[in-house]
């Protein structure tokens, strides 16, 4: 997995405007994977970041790279912490609820819609999305909207200028680390 994709999918959350990303790669083998995931935990573990690998499929693995300081402020909210306690996570504990996230998506049939709060979106559109993954979408981007669109909208720009300015940045030599920012 190069430095390149990681920029492409993860931008947001190595410039700190966002608390984590989810994406599946491509692997050869787990061994090889294992070793890049503690290559770049090493490597960003200064700047914030971790990488974990929660899911393996035969040749894909479903990988969450975020900020730990980030997701304990988002379990920090109320609302949070009540869907999380009503899903059966340990809501009083970040890395814990990461380890029951990963339990969860190996062993339920159905994708976890509360993955959206590990990814820092925002707690009204989660809900809206659990409720009803097709009623009451106000608007379609990073993720679906269903309360503040203005707040939203002006969320996915910023995602997306970072975005490009990180891909342009990179492709003209300017390494991984220095882009990331320690929060």
């Amino acid at each position: 997995m190069g430095d390149q994709l990681l920029i492409s999918l993860c931008s947001p959350t190595l410039a700190g405007l966002k608390t984590g990303n989810l994406f599946t790669v491509d692997i050869d083998d787990r061994e090889s994977f294992n070793k890049e995931v503690r290559d770049f935990n090493y490597r960003f573990a200064k700047k914030g970041l971790r990488m974990i690998p929660v899911k393996y499929y035969e040749k894909r693995v479903l990988v969450y790279v975020y900020r730990p300081d980030f997701l304990k402020r988002d379990f920090a909210n109320k609302e949070v912490c009540k869907v999380l306690k009503e899903k059966g996570y340990s809501y009083s504990n970040a890395d814990l609820c990461v380890a029951e996230l990963a339990k969860h998506l190996r062993q339920d049939s159905k994708f976890p819609h509360e993955i959206g709060l590990f990814l820092g979106y925002p707690v009204t559109d989660v809900l809206g999305f659990m409720k009803s993954p097709d009623e009451g979408v106000k608007y379609t981007g990073f993720w679906k909207v269903y309360g503040d669109t203005k707040s939203a909208l002006e969320t996915f720009d910023k995602y997306k200028k970072v975005t490009e300015i990180y891909s342009t940045a990179h492709r003209n030599g300017v390494p991984l680390e220095q882009l990331t920012v320690v929060c």
